[in-house]
């Protein structure tokens, strides 16, 4: 069976079908500024996240024993609504630049985890932590123990947008408890 027919498209069909897939174009055009920012938004939260759990990480490494006595983990000032960096007057370590932590030694006032306006490596974050007594259970959710205190680190970010830099700081705020060991 032989078809004959030479026909081909006609200029409407073609026209109509350009103006189907334009309107499909312009369609993914404007979902992938959107999906780029959401993906820019993820990576910035992870990214804080990260940070965030850096810092509890390094406490819960932190020395802090009853025998013999030696606290770097140290309590911030202000009870259960802290309102300062964590000091500590018995820990003994050397300073990490890597980590931002300063050198301390027992029998003098230090500051265990300063605040950091810029987190190294991550210029677009800064990070505070403040740590809270158990012993009167306020703050550490219904937990009275001396032996016990939580840890609530703040990673602050300014996030990036499709029209630049957002004028409003977002933040992540990650609370854990740590025992004495």
């Amino acid at each position: 069976m032989t078809v004959n027919n030479e026909q081909g498209l006609t200029l409407a069909e073609i026209l109509v079908a350009v103006a189907i897939i334009g309107i499909g174009l312009v369609g993914l055009a404007v979902v992938v500024p959107i999906s780029s920012y959401g993906v820019q938004e993820g990576n910035q939260l992870s990214t804080a996240t990260f940070l965030a759990e850096q810092r509890i990480e390094q406490v819960r490494n932190a020395s802090w024993s009853a025998t013999p006595v030696a606290d770097c983990v140290g309590v911030s000032p202000g009870g259960a609504t802290p309102t300062g960096v964590p000091t500590s007057n018995t820990c003994t370590r050397v300073a990490d630049t890597s980590t931002g932590l300063v050198a301390c030694a027992s029998g003098a006032a230090c500051t265990t985890y300063p605040d950091e306006a810029a987190v190294t490596g991550f210029t677009r974050y800064g990070r505070s932590t403040r740590i809270i007594d158990c012993s009167a259970g306020a703050g550490c959710a219904g937990v009275t123990n001396v032996a016990m205190r939580t840890v609530r680190v703040t990673v602050t970010y300014t996030p990036l947008t499709s029209a630049g830099v957002s004028p409003v700081a977002k933040t992540v705020t990650v609370d854990w408890l740590v025992s004495q060991r």
